[in-house]
């Protein structure tokens, strides 16, 4: 990459003295400029160097302070106030510190003393060129971050799923609290991530805490803080989520299984903005916009005693239901699609295609674990297919469950069932009883017997994955690993 510099003096023959000094300059050895090269450019005055800083990139100006027109500061005043303008480093002459002061105080990030240390100019280029590629990799990685987590990132053309986005889009700009319903696996997530990155507190952090899966003893020091010696083994001040989100999103995942004692807590965090780490006696405020999640259904949750109805409210001044990936239609083969370049372009390898078979088989599965479970699917008959497409058998999806039951270890529960069609489409257990343990034993064996070992043929006729065959195989002590 080519790095440009523009100096800027009114005197041709500084100009001159700055291009020789520079024209040895290697930026191999300053960090984040590894095989860049340099080109130097030159203007006579502020007004033509602004000029030329509009019409093409500049990674960083040297400036006289004192020159005809548009001084230095002027140019440095006037970069400074508009967005994505290079660093500037300006040229003083040596009696002249408080010019040097002023131009720092205006935004310059340091000064040249005429007559110029040669030593001095050259870390001091290399060291403004360096800040100036971090602060581009910087504004590249945000605009990364933003891509990632727009709302257009989040893929789909279905009803039930534009529907939602919609709503998302509404809800992004408030400061209410937000509740995202949704099965384990819809994306819950994913929203909340792209509702913090559209909104107000973009600028500030996005911080999550999954309420099931942290111990109840632990959740509370987790969410709120504690202070040294607050309980055994806090050796040192810890900050809780909610100091840490300060100024962004707080997103309280899995909210309905938050332990009841801790429910009252953060019903007063929602209210009064105020929190007490364990261990302190002072409140603190909380600057936090939030956003929580549960698949549970909190109205049975509150009937049964598990959550508050007070906190139930205060959570969900705005729901947002997402649509299982059931409900979403033809936005399963978006996704899939999806998956198969990422993981082909992370592989290196050409880009696979579904067979129609495979992809009527991708349509009809219920995908009880909606995009999380599509995801682990498609990746695995990636990793795993040997050819050049991806057909039913290297999606290893369950199918329906037979019609009839098995023979065998069935034929007293067959028998003690009436024979109806609706008898037919399901099993029936018999008034004695059974042992389940040897009626799955007695399936599994069939299911090998009948197709002659080979365990995915047989998966599929149990209605299970290849892999929850194998496991049960292995458990049950049935014959070799190899398919036969």
């Amino acid at each position: 990459m080519t790095r440009r510099l523009l100096i800027v003096d009114d005197e041709a023959n500084y100009r001159r003295v700055l291009r020789m000094m520079l024209s040895g300059l290697h930026l191999a050895s300053a960090r984040g400029l590894d095989g860049d090269t340099l080109e130097i450019l030159d203007e006579a005055d502020g007004a033509a160097a602004l000029a030329r800083i509009e019409s093409e990139p500049i990674d960083l100006v040297i400036t006289d302070v004192n020159m005809p027109g548009m001084t230095g500061l002027e140019l440095l005043r006037t970069l400074r106030e508009r967005p994505h303008s290079p660093p500037v480093v300006v040229i003083t002459a040596h009696s002249s510190i408080d010019d040097a002061v002023d131009a720092i105080q205006r935004g310059a990030i340091d000064y040249l003393q005429k007559p110029f240390d040669e030593a001095r100019l050259l870390l001091t280029v290399k060291r403004a060129l360096a800040m100036t590629a971090l602060l581009q990799e910087n504004e590249r990685l945000r605009e990364d971050v933003f891509a990632r987590w727009d709302f257009s990132s989040i893929r789909g053309k279905s009803d039930a799923l534009t529907a939602a986005l919609r709503l998302a889009g509404k809800v992004a700009s408030a400061e209410a609290p937000v509740l995202l319903l949704g099965e384990s696996g819809t994306g819950k997530e994913l929203f909340a991530r792209a509702i913090h990155h559209n909104g107000k507190r973009s600028q500030g952090p996005f911080v999550a805490i999954n309420c099931a899966a942290i111990p109840e003893g632990l959740l509370e020091a987790e969410l709120f803080g504690a202070e040294a010696g607050a309980y055994t083994g806090a050796q040192k001040r810890r900050r809780g989520r909610v100091e840490l989100a300060r100024g962004g999103t707080l997103f309280l995942d899995e909210i309905g299984d938050m332990p009841l004692p801790l429910q009252g807590k953060l019903l007063r965090l929602l209210q009064e903005r105020t929190f007490v780490p364990l261990g302190a006696e002072r409140e603190q405020h909380a600057d936090v916009r939030f956003v929580c999640a549960t698949h549970r259904d909190l109205g049975h949750e509150v009937k049964e005693g598990r959550f508050r109805e007070d906190l139930r409210y205060r959570v969900s001044v705005l729901v947002l239901p997402l649509p299982p990936l059931r409900d979403r239609g033809d936005d399963v083969l978006l996704l899939a699609e999806a998956v198969i370049a990422r993981v082909c372009t992370e592989m290196g390898r050409k880009t696979m295609a579904f067979t129609a078979d495979a992809r009527r088989s991708l349509l009809a599965h219920s995908w009880p674990g909606n995009v999380r479970e599509l995801g682990n699917v498609v990746e695995r008959a990636v990793i795993l297919a040997e050819h050049d497409h991806i057909d039913v058998v290297d999606l290893d999806l369950p199918t329906a469950l037979p019609s009839r039951p098995p023979t065998s270890v069935l034929a007293t529960a067959t028998a003690a069932a009436p024979s109806t069609p609706a008898a037919d489409a399901a099993f029936v257990l018999p008034e004695q009883g059974l042992s389940l343990e040897v009626l799955e034993r007695s399936l599994v064996e069939q299911a090998l017997q009948r197709t002659r070992g080979n365990k995915s043929q047989a998966a599929r006729l149990l209605g299970l994955t290849r892999a929850t065959l194998r496991y049960r195989i292995e458990k049950m002590g049935l014959g070799s690993d190899d398919d036969g």
